[in-house]
Order: structure tokens, then sequence, then C-alpha cells
């Protein structure tokens, strides 16, 4: 498996040309104190996959905090299809709803598919107090 593309957005769809609009890319946000609840996100994986890893396919995508604290977790399984020509592609579109980051700091996606773990997708969390709550 390769990670084609992974972002942390405000919202994003899949369209019925293939495509994938992506709205409001954020990695850093700011908020007035802390615990402090991000009213919504989603966050958007592009994996391609080897001809060896056609069928189900398991996925874990954890929320981790700096201090190694995971705070979120997702997990399940994407179908991986032969396709005609080139490398198949799946995607995962997934809006997170009152995601609450205990503490300020560096936090990132820690993507488990295909035998490999991956750092992506970072998002800082800054104190700010003159910043209207998160969300």
């Amino acid at each position: 498996m390769e990670l084609k593309l992974a972002v942390i957005c405000e919202t994003a769809r899949e369209r019925s040309d293939g495509r994938i609009d992506v709205i409001g890319i954020f990695d850093e946000l700011h908020a007035a104190a802390f615990p402090a609840v991000q009213e919504r996100m989603t966050i958007v994986f592009v994996m391609e996959w080897t001809e060896d890893e056609y069928g189900e396919q398991p996925f874990r995508a954890d929320l981790v905090h700096e201090n190694g604290r995971k705070i979120l977790g997702l997990q399940g399984y994407t179908t991986v299809r032969q396709m005609g020509s080139g490398r198949p592609k799946t995607r995962l579109i997934q809006q997170l709803d009152k995601v609450v980051f205990p503490a300020a700091g560096e936090y990132h996606f820690e993507l488990v598919a295909g035998g490999d773990i991956i750092e992506t997708a970072r998002v800082r969390l800054v104190e700010n107090p003159d910043t209207t709550p998160a969300g």
C-alpha cells in the first residue's frame, strides 16, 4: 500500500467522476482553553494498492498527541478491486464530530494499512485566549 493523499479539512465529498472535493484544509487550530472541542472535521486518505493486495484490506487510523496518547480511533475494511489498468486505489473520507483535543501541541494520524504504519495528516493545536472556541 502506498498513501497517495492524507488531509484534514472542514469537509470533503467524492464526486461521481471519481474526483474528491476537499474544502477548508487546515494544519493548525486555535483554542481559547483546553480541553478544546472541534465541532466538525474530516479526514481524507487515498491509498494505492499492489496486485497482491486485492480483496478486503483492514485499516486503522488513530489520532495521536505528541506525547503518544491516542485520542480517537477509526477502523474498518476497504475493498481493493482489480482495475482495467494501473494500480487500484481506495479512499477513506470520514467526517469526525466533536473531536476533543485534551491539550495544546502536535497531533497526527497514524494509519495502519497493507502492513504499513504511516504517520501523516498533522494538526497543531495552539492555546490563544483571544480565540473563540475551536469549531
